[in-house]
Order: C-alpha cells, then structure tokens, then sequence
C-alpha cells in the first residue's frame, strides 16, 4: 500500500441514494410519534419544515464548495482553507469521532432488532454478524458501498412511499371502513392540550432539537464527492433533489401520522426506538389491516440501521484518510490499497467503534451512553463549518477577481442563506444546552452532557495555541482545484 488517491466509482444514482438515505432512519419510523404527543400535529409539522428548510440551505451551501472541491473530508478542507487550519483540524477530528461513535451505537440496535427474530441469539454474535457485513462492503471500493447504500435507501423509499399512499387513502376515504378525515387536528385531552399546537413554544422547541438530529445525514454526499465520478453534474443533481426528498419524506409522512394518529395516543407516548410495535409506521399498517405490521417494519429499521452503520463506517474512513492527507493525522492512514480504499483508516475506525461498543457492557452501560449523549451535537458542529466556510468561499472567490459565472454550481440566496442556517444551527445547540441545564441537578452533571461542545472548543483552541495558526485571509485563501 501507498499515500495514493481515492478512486472515482461512485454515479448520480448512487450519490442520490446516499443523500436520501442518510436522512431517513429511526427518527422518522419511529421518534416521528413522540415528536407529535410533544408538540402536536402542528408542531411537529413546523418543527420539522424548518428544520427541512435550514437543510436545504445547507446543502445549497455545501453544492456549491462540493461541486468546485470535490473532495474527501470536505468540512475539515473547506475549513481549514476557509475559517483557519485549527477550526478545520477540530471539525475533521470531531466529525470522526461522532461517527465512530454512531458506528458502535447502529451495533447495539442492531443487536436488539435481530432479537425480534431470534431472542436466544447471543448479543455478541448478533453485533459481530453486522460489523462483519458493513466492513466487507466498505473493504471492497467506494462502488460496493455506492450500490449497497443504493438498495438499503431504496427499500426505506419505498416503505414511505407506501406509508404516504395508504396514509392519504385512508384520509381520504378511498379505503372502505377507514372514516379518518382531519379531527384529530382540532382534538383536544382531558389536560387541556389542544391540538395542532401542543405543549405550546417550548413543546416546538424540544420537537425542532430532535427533528434536527433526525436530518443528520445529509451531508454525506459530501464525503462521498472525493470519490464522485463527473462531480460537476452528479453532485448538483443529488443537490437539487434534497428539498423535494424532504418534502416527500418528512413534511408528508409527518402529516399523515399527525391526521390518523391523535397525539394523545398512548402508544405515541411511548419513546422507545426499541419497540417497533410502537412506530407510527407499524401502527397505521397494522389498523390498515396488513398482515405482519411490525415484522414488516422490523426489516425495514433494521434496513436503516445498517445503512447508519454502513454510512458511519465509510464517511469517518475517509475523514481519517482526509486527516492523513493535510497531515493532521498520520501518514499510515491516508494509504489506500489497489481499489483506493484506505484500508488503515477503515481498520482503526473499526477498532474505535467496537471498543465504544464494549462499553455497553460495562456496568451499566454508563460510559456508553456518556460517550453516545456527547457526540449528538458534533453534526450541528459540522454543519455550521459548512454555513460559515461557504460564506468565507463565497467572500474569498469574489475578491480573488474570479467570475461567479465560472462556478460548476451556484448556491441560491447567498449570503443570506448561509447565515440563516448558521443562526438556526446556533439556536440548536444553544436550546440543548438550556435544555442540558433545565435537566442537570448540578454543575457536574451539566458540564458533562455537554462535554462534546466543550471538547471540540477545547480541541480548536489546543491546536491554535500549539500551532500560532491565524484566521484565514480571504484574500490569499487558497482556491486552487485537485
């Protein structure tokens, strides 16, 4: 093996599936009921555009630097080429490590879905059949992981599409024996909730912090581009889709289940990820008649669980190899074998993942779930990097004389819709943080629900000290093309 370069497998039909793919998980199978008895059918549906809406800024902002750059381990170049190296080494470190941490987290569901099927299955041979199957397919080449990536979407899509056809069908009475119409949005309880807002602001804000974890994802057609053939076309292309995915996927089921299911159902109430019985998806195919509701959705979560754990694997890879290549991690991981995998990278990665995944075990599961709760907030992290550097990309492109005409692709509104998503990334983490305190019985604990923010100021700050690198100058900033 060698310092070598990624190889370019990837089609517009795969980048699109791994945009997709990367927002539809347990957060909308599942977390999408507790999400409507939070807020109700109204402020479900607002929390989750908005957030829908600050995604597809985003991903305007992040097609614009991908199509130019094209890149493995975009956030950590384009930050560190854009804001300053020590705000790009911490991102690129941050981001590694979150989706290390997802890695191990998609094993443990994974173990507990399997057992839906076959309870008297050992735990450990459980996670060891999954990571097993997600590091085969990350070995082979980025193409093997495009096409897997590809059928694990695709079953997700068609899932919802069925959910949303049957949903509309039985709204609209062309289902014999399914009366539904639109009562449930004007229903109220004997708490004195009224329905389609419920729980009022803060019951809008607690939605709109998970709606935003749920979206994470999305930018992983953006680590996928360094590997992206004719990324010029592919990537606008997977793009320009994202509104209308979201739309499609979120915005319509959310409607759905907020007109079938009332908010005070009690099987709404029930948070647990691990109960498929309790996924509004189950609920509506079962009262829809359809025979094995929740084995049926068993396979299709357990599908998402896969492609998170498939796309946690490949995407921290190639931050690591990407770390390598700038030479803020070491040479030894930006190696890759004859198809352009970075073997070491994917090797150390793995290692990262299942030692996390060991915790588990440990006592009670404690410094686990301490390392799981601290790493949510680095996806916030990543995308206000992607807000802030296009901002600066855009800023350094002009005063460098270039012509914007020139752009492969041009994001819409800018600067106001970088700046708009980097203020609603703030008020995320700012209202998780509130939440943190609300929840925290003393300083100890609060400090430690948040160790993840403090963690990567920590790292960013280290770095700029140890290094005395400075802010970039926009007007130098380095634009040159791979």
């Amino acid at each position: 093996m060698e310092l070598g370069k990624l190889k370019r497998q990837m089609t517009t039909r795969h980048l699109n599936m791994i945009a997709i793919g990367g927002s539809i998980g347990t957060g909308l199978f599942v977390a999408s009921g507790a999400s409507i008895a939070t807020a109700g059918p109204g402020g479900a549906l607002l929390a989750y555009a908005l957030i829908g809406f600050m995604v597809y800024l985003l991903m305007q902002s992040l097609g614009e630097m991908a199509t130019y750059l094209p890149v493995a381990g975009s956030f950590e170049e384009y930050s560190s080429r854009f804001v300053s190296p020590s705000f790009g080494f911490s991102i690129g470190w941050m981001y590694w490590f979150n989706w290390a941490i997802t890695v191990a987290a998609e094993l443990v569901a994974a173990t507990i879905i399997m057992k839906f099927w076959f309870p008297e299955m050992p735990s450990y041979l459980c996670s060891g059949t999954f990571l097993a199957v997600i590091v085969v397919i990350n070995y082979f080449s980025s193409g093997a992981f495009g096409e897997s990536e590809f059928w694990l979407a695709l079953i997700k899509v068609i899932t919802v599409v069925v959910f949303i056809g049957l949903g509309l069908a039985m709204i609209f009475h062309i289902m014999s024996g399914h009366d539904a119409g639109f009562s449930n949005w004007i229903l109220s309880d004997d708490k004195g909730n009224h329905a389609p807002f419920v729980g009022g602001f803060f019951g809008l804000v607690s939605v709109f912090l998970v709606a935003g974890f749920s979206f994470q994802g999305t930018e992983l057609v953006a680590i996928a581009a360094g590997e992206a053939k004719n990324p010029d076309k592919s990537i606008p292309k997977a793009i320009n889709m994202v509104f209308w995915r979201i739309l499609l996927f979120y915005i319509l089921a959310i409607a759905v289940i907020g007109t079938l299911i009332p908010f005070n159902d009690p099987n709404l109430l029930k948070n647990d990820e691990t109960d498929i019985a309790y996924s509004p998806f189950t609920l509506l195919f079962d009262r829809a008649g359809i025979a094995f509701a929740a084995s049926i959705m068993n396979a299709v979560i357990f599908t998402a669980v896969v492609s998170a754990g498939n796309s946690g694997l490949y995407s921290s890879t190639r931050m690591l190899y990407a770390l390598a290549h700038s030479k803020k991690a070491p040479k030894i991981f930006g190696m890759t074998n004859k198809n352009g995998v970075p073997v070491y990278a994917l090797i150390a990665t793995t290692m990262i993942a299942m030692s996390c995944f060991l915790t588990s075990f440990i006592g009670d599961g404690g410094a686990y779930y301490w390392l799981l709760n601290n790493s949510a907030l680095t996806g916030f992290i990543a995308w206000i990097s992607i807000a802030w550097s296009h901002y600066n990309f855009r800023k350094a492109y002009v005063l460098q004389g270039r012509n914007l005409a020139d752009l492969p692709y041009l994001a819409k509104w800018y600067p106001y819709a970088p700046l708009i998503a980097l203020c609603m990334c703030l008020v995320v983490i700012v209202g998780q943080t509130i939440d943190a305190f609300i929840q925290s019985s003393n300083l100890i604990i609060f400090i430690s629900s948040l160790f993840g923010v403090f963690m990567f100021f920590g790292i960013w700050i280290g770095h700029k000290i140890i290094t005395k690198s400075k802010a970039v100058d926009l007007k130098t900033a380095n634009l040159q093309r791979e």
